[in-house]
């Protein structure tokens, strides 16, 4: 999953960061509201962590941003806030969470889960797609059954394409969506082609139907037909 971490405190924006990496996730963090305003703007993410108080501007107006340009990113508030018209006004701006700090990573990451679950699998641990099975708390894959092995990222990749079935996904979305910020870094978008190459190989030598469809010019398709 990919996580954006907005938090001005920089010992507990790398707690959360380190913890969420260990986890097998991508974190990309922003530590102003201005950092995080460009990021929401550009990426898509899993979940938003979000503390509502910043150097140079207020959280709140990020939830109001996320809304404005129809984005469905999840949204988990992190405060030391703990007034009941505050966590009214942040759950009611769309907000899907509020911890108060402080608070144990687990816990955190516990919830975070929660909401990526809600919103992308309809609350389900497990994501079903004819023969092919991906337990998303286990991290595990089945085809008819039978466990296939994958690196995280490519773990990652094919559970990108699972969650978005049938919807068309350029080469920049999936190498942002799996690397962060580190996708900057490099030259061109090519080497998706072999990530995904070993999925599928992967896949079809364990007797699954070949999912993974190429769009010419744009980028692949996780669908049937």
């Amino acid at each position: 999953m990919k996580f954006l971490i907005v938090e001005d405190e920089a010992s507990l924006r790398q707690s959360i960061d380190q913890y969420l990496t260990a986890e097998g996730n991508v974190c990309d963090w922003a530590s102003t509201y201005e950092q995080a305003y460009q990021k929401l703007s550009i990426y898509d993410y899993d979940c938003v962590l979000l503390d509502l108080t910043l150097p140079d501007g207020e959280g709140l107006q990020l939830l109001k941003h996320l809304k404005k340009i129809n984005k469905a990113d999840g949204v988990l508030i992190i405060s030391a806030r703990n007034s009941l018209d505050q966590k009214i006004e942040g759950l009611s701006l769309g907000a899907d969470d509020y911890l108060i700090k402080p608070f144990h990573l687990s816990e955190l990451y516990a919830r975070v889960l929660a909401i990526v679950r809600r919103r992308n699998f309809n609350g389900n641990s497990l994501l079903c797609f004819n023969e092919l099975e991906i337990d998303t708390v286990s991290k595990e894959t089945k085809v008819n059954g039978q466990l296939v092995y994958f690196t995280r990222k490519e773990f990652d990749l094919l559970l990108y394409f699972m969650a978005n079935k049938n919807k068309v996904i350029s080469k920049s979305a999936a190498v942002v969506h799996i690397w962060g910020d580190d996708a900057d870094m490099a030259d061109s978008f090519d080497f998706i082609y072999t990530h995904i190459k070993n999925v599928r190989k992967k896949l079809t030598d364990s007797g699954c139907k070949d999912y993974f469809q190429s769009v010419y010019g744009v980028g692949y398709k996780f669908s049937e037909t």
